[in-house]
């Protein structure tokens, strides 16, 4: 027992800044506490960034059609087709590319369901399976929660506050006391023998990612405590949960807005009961007129709970080429009723948009998923590494 408490504390050295000093052993104390979970997350988060691809690699032959196989159905046909067999389509997502599948969904019988759809021939291609989304479910409930409900969604927050925390102490700690030992910190020595090894894979690869993993940690949080929801959207320019709840009147009142939103698709329901609505076909061309460039397109049709077409382009001509959504609506006479350009967005909104494919690595697709598992698997490591340095010293001192 006192080689335990030996190892876990050490005298302040010569030369030593008290800070540093401090940092040292509240990095030992709370990266011994909180490396179970943080493994965990980290290794759930690796096995979650690929989600997409993988799930489209077991429907691959669903998703994937022969473009030359005849002209392209256009939605509205899909629609005629649908309705022969009794199905009323209620969305339709269009790919950007040409030898990729429509993915529809329609209502039969009181049941919704989703299929792809072959463009080309008009035939049903079946719907997703569901064995790997399934088993991605369970890893996000696991990297969400440890599979433990609320209880475990505290310990997973509490375990990245502390992340956040070690990886500001890790930084203050790899900080050199000289420019030339810089170097040191910024390489790993290949050759070392096993502890100076595993030391520079602790301190060098945590100062690489130290940045992108805090952002990473930053977001996850975003998502589990409101008042840290809070603290980044009033940092970026938004209001106060708090002041925003106490407004009731006004202009810019976004209740008082919310309310005159429902009020005014209530009246569009009774105007434009027992009336014929626009075309599909054409609200796509009336979408493509507003947002004239070619991208991935999900139309949703109107429905008990909202009258209106929406629209969701998602616009990837930027300079990183980032996957930022553009929505428009429009009533049943192909009325414009709302536009929402990403772009035009205040910076808050911005980030209240893109919050989970930020924290997940979707934001730029492909590249910025594997940034992410790479990003991700270094920090799979750092708690074992760091783990290793610790029991270095017990054995020693044993």
């Amino acid at each position: 027992m006192n080689i335990i408490k030996k190892s876990l504390f050490r005298k302040r050295r010569k030369n030593e800044g008290r800070i540093k000093y401090l940092m040292w052993l509240s990095h030992l104390w709370i990266g011994l506490l909180s490396s179970l979970v943080v493994f965990i997350m980290c290794v759930t988060g690796c096995l979650y960034a690929f989600r997409n691809q993988i799930i489209n690699l077991s429907n691959q032959d669903k998703i994937y059609v022969d473009a030359g196989a005849g002209s392209v159905w256009k939605p509205g046909q899909i629609q005629t087709e649908l309705l022969k067999s009794g199905k009323e389509l209620t969305r339709v997502l269009i790919p950007v590319k040409s030898n990729e599948s429509y993915m529809v969904s329609y209502r039969e019988n009181n049941l919704d369901k989703s299929v792809y759809f072959d463009p080309y021939t008009g035939k049903e291609l079946g719907p997703p399976d569901t064995g790997s989304n399934q088993f991605f479910e369970v890893v996000l409930d696991i990297h969400r929660n440890l599979m433990m409900g609320n209880f475990g969604r505290q310990i997973v927050g509490v375990s990245i506050l502390m992340f956040c925390f070690l990886l500001v102490s890790g930084f203050i700690l790899w900080l050199p006391k000289k420019l030339k030992f810089l170097k040191q910190g910024l390489s790993i020595k290949w050759n070392a023998k096993f502890q100076r090894f595993n030391y520079d894979l602790h301190n060098t690869l945590g100062f690489y990612t130290c940045l992108m993993l805090f952002f990473i940690a930053l977001t996850g949080l975003y998502v589990t405590y409101p008042w840290v929801k809070n603290a980044i959207v009033v940092s970026l320019g938004g209001e106060s949960i708090n002041n925003v709840s106490k407004e009731t009147s006004g202009e810019d009142d976004p209740f008082g807005n919310l309310l005159g939103d429902m009020l005014e698709k209530q009246n569009e329901k009774k105007n434009m009961k027992g009336q014929d609505q626009v075309s599909i076909d054409k609200i796509l061309e009336l979408s493509d007129q507003h947002l004239p460039y070619k991208a991935v397109t999900s139309i949703d049709f109107p429905n008990k709970e909202n009258p209106r077409y929406v629209v969701i382009k998602i616009n990837t001509e930027n300079l990183l080429g980032m996957m930022l959504p553009d929505e428009i609506t429009f009533d049943k006479k192909g009325n414009l009723k709302t536009k929402e350009i990403f772009s035009d967005k205040p910076l808050n909104k911005q980030f209240v948009t893109l919050a989970k494919p930020l924290h997940t690595g979707e934001i730029m697709g492909l590249p910025s998923i594997i940034l992410y598992f790479i990003v991700s698997f270094v920090a799979c490591s750092l708690p074992i590494t760091g783990f290793t340095i610790w029991r270095h010293r017990y054995n020693k001192l044993k």
